[in-house]
């Protein structure tokens, strides 16, 4: 479904299936983006790492990413599919994914929020006709809470192992990866599995370990910047910011701050769900940052959290500033090579510009038209 976030997609083939489904994706994500800069204002500023340290204001890091986000995300999910009952019942079952995944369970939520919703709303379309009336209210109130309570126990129980396997899957496959030095093509598993915002999972779960074992013995690691190197999404919004969707492009630059500055990656992710294709651009910056950074032998000293440029910056060890600025840049310059390609340097921003307006004209041409009748005169009767 097109939302105020997405453009209408036309079609019905395989490629209109998919940009439906990335527009769906983003659509429950995009109207929260306030919350994911909150967050990452919080964290870039109060985490141990951040610009002004603080524990007591650095708790709240934890409970938003972990709780407060993929709830959002599900109540807007649901609310998409039906509504406000449909609103309040994704939430429900979101927190059932959140308490059995113990990670930030976005993907869960863009799951299990909508299928909630969906469940409610055949069963409202059940019971609607079979209500007697005055017991509407009772019905409705037990129904979701029914479903909601249900929802929540199946994703304990099951969403929440299916996303935690995917995640060990993806951190196997990199592993692998590294162990047969084919690090650049890691970023066929890494930056899809960003997107599906299991980005710490990756990095901190199966990246970090291994770096440090790295850094140990060499004193740094390429490992820390696999995932983290803020270069992809740089070069994915500043494509965005030139040649995207027209009404997107003036929320890009607070996005590019927040993303390459404060080392918020999550803020980039819904500009890729909603054009699906913009995932090979991400791709290819980050195999290129990689084949850079090994090239020029780069590596930090330990996981730059956030991955910002200043983190980045800060986490460099002597004789490596060439490499790692060298491999950042590389990236971005790449994946926005690629990624303008793929939104036709501006021409499928008016292609969809027009697609958008010729609704509109059509509803215009088909308005009825008042239109000047002929005058006639009774012919004079003859006496």
């Amino acid at each position: 479904m097109a939302t105020a976030y997405t453009p209408t997609v036309t079609g019905t083939g395989v490629k209109a299936q998919i940009q439906r489904l990335g527009g769906y994706l983003a659509g429950m994500v995009m109207p929260n983006i306030g919350a994911f800069i909150a967050w990452g204002l919080i964290t870039a500023l109060f985490i141990p790492t951040g610009w002004l340290p603080d524990k007591q204001f650095a708790a709240l890091v934890d409970p938003i990413i972990t709780l407060l986000l993929p709830v959002l995300i599900g109540y807007t999910g649901g609310r998409m599919v039906h509504g406000q009952r449909g609103a309040v019942v994704g939430a429900v079952a979101t927190v059932g994914v959140v308490v059995g995944a113990k990670i930030p369970m976005f993907l869960g939520a863009m799951i299990l929020g909508p299928l909630a919703a969906y469940i409610l709303k055949k069963v409202d379309e059940f019971t609607a006709e079979r209500t007697r009336a005055g017991f509407e209210m009772l019905v409705d109130n037990f129904t979701a809470g029914i479903i909601g309570g249900a929802a929540a126990l199946f994703g304990v129980w099951g969403v929440a192992p299916v996303v935690r396997n995917v995640t060990t899957a993806a951190g196997h496959g990199v592993t692998w990866l590294i162990n047969h030095h084919l690090l650049p093509l890691a970023s066929v598993l890494i930056e899809p599995a960003k997107v599906l915002f299991l980005n710490n999972a990756v990095n901190h779960g199966v990246l970090g370990p291994l770096g440090v074992a790295e850094a140990a013995k060499h004193g740094k690691s390429i490992l820390f910047m696999l995932e983290s190197n803020p270069g992809p999404g740089l070069g994915v919004l500043v494509a965005y910011l030139l040649f995207g969707p027209k009404t997107l492009r003036p929320s890009v630059p607070a996005a590019i701050i927040i993303q390459f500055l404060g080392g918020i990656h999550e803020i980039y992710f819904p500009y890729i769900l909603m054009k699906p294709r913009m995932i090979l651009a991400s791709i290819a910056g980050g195999a290129a940052g990689i084949g850079t950074f090994m090239v020029t032998g780069a590596g930090l000293v330990a996981t730059p959290s956030p991955g910002s440029i200043f983190a980045y910056a800060a986490e460099t060890p002597k004789g490596s500033w060439f490499g790692v600025f060298a491999g950042v840049l590389v990236a971005a310059g790449v994946s926005f090579a690629v990624g303008s390609l793929l939104l036709g340097f501006g021409r499928f921003a008016e292609k969809e510009a027009e697609a958008e307006a010729e609704p509109e004209a059509a509803i215009m041409d088909e308005a009825p038209h008042e239109t000047a009748q002929p005058t006639t005169h009774p012919e004079p009767q003859g006496a």
